[in-house]
């Protein structure tokens, strides 16, 4: 290991830009799943719908959903934000529905009963009832951007896909062991913590 010591800043800003960069893309799926999923979760027809979009979108290899961005946001951060969230988007959705549609009608009756609105039965029992199934989306989505996200170095992205993709380009294995590695090691702690996440969350309900 000859070039990791002598590049601990460049592998920090590496580090942070792949976890910023992975961390806001699913936030901005996760914000738009939720839309999509509260009215979905109603509307099966439409949930058909926006469940094919999103599967197609899925199904489309990562660089070429990257390079269809470019004439539009063109190089950098934007289209691989647009990307990453696109991407997120079956997984999130799949799993707000579900959670949402998992509330026993009882509950929902009980709810009416006391006199709540849609909003206040949405917010105060519906979302709280589905979020261990929406918590695992977001961990499955996360370690599924993660991993993704070295591809945006393709388009000038950032993150530890730089240096993956300098080690390539140089034939210098010892940058794509670490570029990998330490993406490996980010996937790895956001799944045991979400994962305890979801348990707790599980056992709380």
């Amino acid at each position: 290991m000859n070039w990791a010591p002598k590049n601990i800043p460049e592998i920090l800003a590496a580090t942070w830009q792949h976890l910023v960069l992975s961390v806001s893309s699913v936030l901005i799926g996760l914000v738009i799943a939720l839309i999509l999923g509260i009215i979905c979760a109603r509307r099966p027809r439409f949930y058909a719908v926006v469940l094919t979009i999103t599967g197609i979108i899925f199904v489309i290899p990562s660089l070429a959903l990257f390079a269809l961005l470019i004439p539009w946001l063109g190089l950098g951060t934007k289209p691989a934000l647009v990307g990453l969230s696109s991407y997120c988007l079956l997984i999130l959705l799949r799993n707000v529905v579900t959670g949402l549609r998992g509330v026993p009608a009882d509950v929902l009756d009980a709810a009416d009963g006391m006199g709540y609105s849609a909003w206040q039965r949405l917010v105060r029992i519906e979302l709280p009832l589905a979020l261990p199934l929406i918590v695992s989306g977001i961990r499955i989505a996360l370690v599924t951007v993660i991993g993704v996200a070295t591809v945006a170095a393709f388009i000038d992205g950032g993150g530890l896909g730089t240096i993956i993709l300098m080690g390539i380009d140089q034939s210098y294995t010892e940058k794509i062991l670490v570029g990998g590695i330490l993406t490996a090691l980010m996937a790895t702690f956001f799944d045991l913590i979400l994962s305890q996440a979801e348990k707790a969350l599980v056992r709380w309900r």
